[in-house]
């Protein structure tokens, strides 16, 4: 699964450690896959286990399933004495105690689900903070596609809002690779559609006998490749930039289009994604100093969690009465 480093302006993990968390989750993304596996394949009781026992094994194969990826966090917590433990629910994924599963390849979709709430948790939350996660995300077909069919070593911002001169500007869709940075806009609307292009501000859109209008997606990679040129250029980072808009079930038709920009309709699309999933290298130091700088840059809307407010006003309470 790539990793989402950023969702729109909520505060993200990776921002507290941009060194730490890609590995720790690869890590722990694994070995949590290998004890569902192994329950699966093994797990079940044998036929003279009573019920009551297979029930008591469900049960608590559910409460273990994940306990690594707490037990890290609450390892984190415990570095510091002033850092409180997190409960357990934020960061617990439910495992079904009643599964129908019938192949591998449906218990790895099964995990994959998990995985991907999990990673909104982690692009949504600090041991400090939490922000309002608009429950759009997680039904998000486009997001979903991103997270979890390409591989673990790219790293995902999803409509990141950054503060460019004091002045919030949301981006699309940034995906930064061991050996590029991919700025992509997505043109989708029913299957079979295509999209005449060209230079003017809207693009002739034709499905069946209708035809209407659409803004033209080089605008806004015009403008992502600007900013996030410039950051990465600042900031010393050695990583082409790559433009592409994205039709998975439409066609793009642009005879005489700008030379930089790869159109990525259904014929083509494919291919790449299948181009992308290939590149087996670790995530790599320049592919996190691309994205440290870009992280440097993007706004964050967020509050404080529960017992840290009422720690704060606990120490208040103590100063007043001295």
């Amino acid at each position: 699964m790539a990793q989402l480093i950023k969702l729109q302006d909520y505060v993200s993990r990776y921002e507290t450690d941009l060194y730490k968390y890609p590995s720790q989750f690869v890590r722990l993304k694994k070995q949590q896959w290998e004890k569902m596996k192994q329950h699966w394949e093994y797990g079940e009781p044998s036929s003279g286990s009573s019920v009551e026992d297979q029930e008591e094994e469900k049960s608590s194969m559910k409460e273990k399933l994940f306990s690594v990826f707490k037990k890290r966090n609450e390892e984190d917590l415990e570095t510091s004495q002033s850092l409180p433990k997190e409960k357990d629910d934020d960061l617990d994924l439910d495992m079904e105690s009643n599964l129908d599963i019938g192949t591998e390849e449906e218990l790895k979709q099964y995990f994959l689900n998990l995985i991907f709430d999990f990673q909104l948790r982690w692009a949504s939350s600090t041991i400090l903070e939490k922000s309002y996660v608009d429950n759009s995300y997680h039904y998000d077909e486009r997001l979903r596609y991103l997270l979890q069919r390409f591989p673990d070593n790219i790293l995902v911002l999803y409509y990141p809002i950054l503060k460019i001169k004091k002045a919030p500007v949301e981006l699309e869709t940034i995906l930064i690779t061991p050996t590029g940075i991919w700025i992509l806009t997505f043109l989708e609307f029913e299957e079979g559609t295509a999209f005449i292009g060209s230079g003017d501000r809207f693009w002739l859109k034709k499905w069946g006998d209708e035809e209407t209008k659409v803004l033209n997606p080089l605008l806004s990679l015009k403008r992502m490749e600007r900013i996030i040129g410039q950051i990465v250029q600042y900031a010393g980072v050695e990583l082409p930039i790559h433009k592409g808009v994205i039709s998975r079930n439409g066609y793009i038709d642009y005879p005489q289009a700008p030379s930089g920009i790869q159109f990525l309709d259904k014929r083509v699309h494919e291919a790449w994604f299948q181009q992308q999933r290939t590149i087996r290298s670790p995530i790599k130091g320049m592919q996190l100093k691309a994205a440290q700088a870009i992280l440097e840059y993007c706004q964050t809307t967020s509050f404080k969690r529960l017992q840290w407010e009422e720690q704060a006003w606990s120490v208040v309470s103590e100063e007043d009465d001295q």
